[in-house]
């Protein structure tokens, strides 16, 4: 995947912007673990191409693009999987844009949806308010091609902020700055090249774009600004809607806000990194995000074995948390606003780990190093103050070793199990026995104090 914080052009010299200089807050690194929610008119027909990237060969990997939310532009590739499918189902004719006259979502409720992130361990909360598709889900002023007007008939995202900032929890939003199909007239994007070249990027789009994004941070405040597939290159100059700019209100307005890194532009806030493995821990704050399977959107045609279990879920966060990251894992409702089962499962068995574990997640940061199986097990690291927090991912093989920098700790306690803390004074060798009790656990933690 791309890595977006290297893209920052045009070069515009002596006539480039002053961006400001706000750093990333305190409570976004102490979070760890937000929810995308990933729901638009893809979400009706809910369906793609369900496939690893080593099934399909690169030149036809966006004809069988296996995100779901990008369906509007998979359906207008000639002789796409897609577009065999949608014309089956909904008739030669019927365009992308008319599924939003099918899309119903009276059966969505905000306060229910969002307490099952909530419990399943989301510190903040950040919905698609906008995807490539161009349909916004807020009840805008720019455009009659919104939520509010078609389709739901509702305001999604005052209600999803609403239900969210009820739960005491931090509320974000999604908005895809520099593509809007609605109003674009390319050809489809076939390759990763055309990701940048069919795009508008004149004055009247940053403009478009520049009102949109006013209209979410004056009417949300949101604690996250997380823009998508940078900005429209007229909008990255010194204008007043331009990126600096809009940066600059924002940060007058949500002095805590943070930003990420896809705005094409030398200014950034976090790193993304989008279905990547990050080997070692990586000094500035980043992201880790990904679906449950390998579609944001939900798609119908994914099933048991093209998603994370929960024990991998859990897996996954102890991993990116130990390299300094978040993890904005993606739930995909239905067209109807409920979460899927094979979804559900994951997230509740996450959320019920992290009731008995999550001291050793939120707040922590990474230790000497994120991992190591040279003493024989696999284990993960995070600290708070002078606890260091060793995540064991195998707890099944029963032993485990400390490793030598702990070797004048004082004790260990392993969390969720009523074994006594252990005077690490009186062991040899290092090693420790797990808890019989821990041993079925995606992951067994154990805190071990330095005082």
């Amino acid at each position: 995947m791309l890595n977006f914080e290297k893209r920052i052009g045009p070069d515009l010299g002596s006539a480039s912007p002053v961006y400001p200089s706000q750093q990333i807050p305190e409570w976004f690194r102490d979070a760890k673990l937000g929810f995308f929610i990933h729901w638009g008119l893809y979400s009706v027909p809910a369906w793609a191409t369900p496939n690893r990237d080593t099934e399909v060969p690169v030149e036809d990997s966006y004809a069988h693009h296996k995100y779901a939310e990008w369906y509007g532009n998979t359906v207008r590739i000639e002789n796409s999987p897609t577009r065999k499918r949608h014309e089956k189902l909904y008739g030669v004719g019927t365009s992308y844009e008319d599924l939003a006259d099918l899309w119903v979502a009276d059966t969505f409720d905000a306060d229910s949806f969002v307490n099952r992130l909530v419990d399943a361990g989301a510190h903040y909360i950040i919905p698609t308010t906008k995807h490539h598709e161009g349909f916004c889900l807020w009840d805008t002023e720019t455009t009659n091609f919104n939520s509010v007007q078609r389709g739901p008939r509702r305001d999604l995202i005052r209600e999803i902020a609403e239900a969210t900032r009820a739960r005491g929890t931090r509320f974000g939003v999604y908005f895809s700055g520099a593509l809007d199909w609605h109003v674009s007239d390319y050809p489809p994007i076939e390759s990763d090249t055309d990701l940048f070249r069919f795009r508008r990027n004149d004055t009247n789009f940053a403009r478009y774009s520049a009102a949109q994004l006013e209209e979410l941070v004056d009417r949300f405040s949101p604690d996250v600004l997380w823009n998508d597939i940078e900005w429209p290159d007229a909008g990255k100059g010194g204008d007043d809607f331009g990126v600096a700019a809009l940066l600059s209100r924002y940060f007058s307005k949500v002095s805590d806000g943070v930003v990420n890194d896809r705005w094409g532009v030398p200014y950034h806030g976090y790193l993304t990194r989008e279905y990547s493995y990050v080997e070692n821990i990586i000094d500035h704050p980043w992201e880790c995000t990904r679906g449950l399977g390998y579609s944001f959107g939900y798609n119908q045609a994914e099933s048991e074995t093209d998603s994370l279990s929960g024990a991998e879920l859990v897996r996954l966060l102890v991993d990116v948390v130990s390299k300094n990251g978040n993890l904005l894992i993606n739930v995909g409702p239905s067209a109807e606003g409920r979460i899927p089962e094979l979804q559900l499962r994951s997230m509740e068995q996450m959320g019920s780990w992290l009731r008995t574990n999550g001291e050793a997640i939120y707040g922590t940061r990474p230790w000497i190093r994120a991992n190591d199986t040279a003493l024989g097990i696999p284990v993960s690291y995070t600290c708070s103050g002078d606890i260091v927090y060793l995540h064991v991912t195998d707890p099944a093989q029963g032993v485990l070793t400390l490793p030598p920098e702990l070797a004048t700790a004082s004790t260990l306690e392993w969390l969720g199990t009523e074994t006594a803390p252990l005077d690490l004074t009186t062991i040899r060798n290092s090693m420790v026995t797990i808890p019989d009790d821990l041993r079925g656990e995606p992951v067994a933690v154990a805190a071990v104090s330095l005082a």
